[in-house]
């Protein structure tokens, strides 16, 4: 999405250009939005919530919304089609993660980040659960 806003400014003649250029900033914001509740130390986040996970399924769901908010504005189909398959590939990659990230939200019993990590002070969830992480390291680069 930053390089959408940052290249030079094209847009189709028949897009409505506030819509066009919002739907990559859009999708921007709420893609780094997620990184907020990460932990990167001990007390190192920037939000602490107890529902963190959540906040980043959702905030990570709300990102699509900017893909097919570019692709409508562009006022072509073809545009819009595009976009809405793009929006189609990630639900379903999302899905899948969200699949993975239950299964360890059911092993800590807690929806809170910085006590998932805590949790994994004994053991990294990586090896009791190598299947399940690469089925996360897939979904997470398709």
């Amino acid at each position: 999405a930053l390089k959408l806003i940052l290249k030079e400014y094209v847009a189709p003649t028949q897009a409505n250009l506030i819509l066009f250029f919002l739907g990559p900033i859009v999708t921007l914001i709420f893609a780094l939005l997620g990184y907020a509740v990460i932990p990167y130390g001990p007390g190192l986040a920037l939000g602490d919530m107890e529902l963190g996970i959540l906040f980043m399924l959702a905030v990570s769901s709300l990102a699509t919304y900017g893909i097919l908010l570019a692709g409508w504005s562009a006022n072509s189909k073809y545009a819009f089609l595009g976009s809405l398959r793009s929006t189609a590939q990630l639900i379903s990659y999302e899905l899948v993660l969200s699949s993975v990230l239950l299964i360890i939200i059911m092993i800590t019993n807690s929806l809170n980040l910085n006590i998932n990590v805590q949790f994994q002070k004994i053991i990294w969830l990586g090896i009791p659960l190598f299947v399940i992480l690469i089925i996360f390291f897939i979904g997470a680069v398709a």
